[in-house]
């Protein structure tokens, strides 16, 4: 069976995810090269093209090497794609190429968070996704950080440095926005709104994950799985859960890999390598 060169692009709201792999029908997977590059208000196809043309470049191949080029997420960005696949399936193919025994991802974007539950070849067979007005996103937080002052590559850090968090109540991004100007204004550090805000979120998305049936590694994936403040609450939110013992839960452990927020561009190449397998095979047939 022969190796193929894919690609998987995932335009999200805040960036674009490249990822080229050489995998055996997505099994025996290598990755060659990965990008991430923030979009800030550019327009979002040409990012989508430099992103996917500098992984080109690492990977030392062009567009007519690849037997396929698979987006997910705004697939509508990436002109030269061959296929789509929808995110959710993406995530959860991407989830177990990062850990094998994984069966559940935590998928957390800038506009929303998602709970899956999948096998073991990455079939989705739960999922819960938040609403995209919950305050319980990576747009919320930046917006956040941005009005703190705070970079958004240190807000997880200073969230570990909280003394006494102060937790936001409104799941209105709107309304839980004004909690924070009351909070400074009243003093708050910045450390402890951010925890508060971090602790907020992770309520959510552990019921998210209850809600699916989650049980075993999660692997979580998307932009915030970078954010050292957000995993660590949410483990703090699961040993709470397991100490209060109301109710009992499925043990859950948190795994958030490096290249978690690639999972979705990852599935989409694995997915795309498997694709042209089954075309192979029907021709053949």
């Amino acid at each position: 069976m022969s190796r193929h060169l894919t690609a998987g692009v995932d335009p999200g709201a805040s960036t674009v995810k490249v990822a080229i792999f050489r995998s055996n029908a997505g099994q025996d997977a290598e990755l060659l090269a990965s990008r991430v590059q923030r979009i800030r208000r550019r327009d979002v196809a040409q990012v989508v093209r430099a992103t996917f043309d500098e992984a080109c470049a690492e990977a030392g191949c062009t567009d007519r090497d690849f037997d396929y080029i698979a987006s997910t997420g705004d697939g509508d960005s990436v002109g030269f794609r061959t296929g789509h696949f929808y995110s959710m399936t993406t995530h959860a193919r991407g989830a177990l190429q990062l850990c094998k025994s994984a069966r559940a991802a935590l998928d957390i974007g800038a506009l929303h968070a998602r709970g899956l539950r999948m096998n073991d070849v990455g079939r989705v067979l739960s999922h819960r996704m938040t609403s995209q007005c919950a305050s319980g996103s990576g747009q919320f937080l930046e917006n956040i950080a941005r009005y703190l002052g705070v970079p958004l590559e240190d807000v997880g850090a200073l969230s570990r440095q909280a003394g006494t968090p102060e937790k936001v109540s409104s799941i209105c991004a709107v309304l839980a926005e004004t909690d924070v100007i009351n909070m400074v204004s009243r003093g708050i550090a910045a450390p402890d709104i951010l925890k508060g805000i971090h602790l907020s979120i992770a309520g959510r998305l552990v019921q998210l994950l209850r809600s699916v049936g989650a049980a075993g590694t999660v692997v979580v994936t998307g932009g915030l799985s970078r954010d050292e403040g957000m995993v660590a609450a949410i483990d703090e939110v699961l040993a709470e859960e397991k100490n209060k013992k109301k109710k009992q839960h499925a043990d859950v452990t948190l795994l958030a890999h490096a290249d978690g927020i690639l999972a979705g561009a990852m599935g989409a190449a694995l997915l795309g390598a498997y694709r042209v397998q089954q075309l192979a095979e029907r021709q053949a047939g």
